[in-house]
């Protein structure tokens, strides 16, 4: 089962169990991959699902601190919420070490030239690690190589 489907299965089981959070976080996931594909006219696999996923988790976790800052408990728990929901679609994150060994590799095979390359490898990386890893994460390993 793609995970596009999965996402479906679990859009009518929330509806059937009534479970609202959940509804609502699966149906604006489906909507956000639904208008990726739409304005790049493509069709997205599990992969290009999982990038969508880990955005939405981004965006939910950029804005937890303001939901901080209003003291409004009930709105950081439903944030938090979400957060979970979305987790529950990606695999499990990659740990620093399983990071730096993918860099280390990423380094070898681009040899780049200190941090005017930052890009090339960030890019090769991130392909790598496909919502597995945070991107700050990749960013501040990636740093630390290339300054040695």
């Amino acid at each position: 089962m793609s995970l596009k489907d999965k996402l479906l299965e679990d859009y009518k089981t929330a509806m059937k169990e009534k479970d609202v959070v959940r509804k609502n976080v699966v149906g604006m996931v489906r909507a956000a991959i639904l208008q990726f594909e739409k304005d790049n006219k493509v069709v997205l696999d599990d992969s290009g699902v999982l990038n969508v996923i880990a955005k939405e988790i981004k965006k939910r976790k950029d804005s937890l601190p303001e939901y901080i800052k209003s003291g409004r408990q009930d709105l950081i728990d439903e944030l938090n919420r979400e957060i979970e929901i979305l987790n529950s679609y990606l695999p499990p994150m990659l740990s620093e070490e399983q990071i730096e060994q993918l860099v280390k590799e990423t380094i070898e095979v681009i040899k780049p030239n200190g941090m005017k390359d930052m890009g090339k490898v960030m890019q090769e990386v991130m392909k790598r690690v496909s919502g597995r890893a945070e991107g700050k994460v990749v960013s501040e390993i990636v740093k630390k190589y290339l300054q040695q």
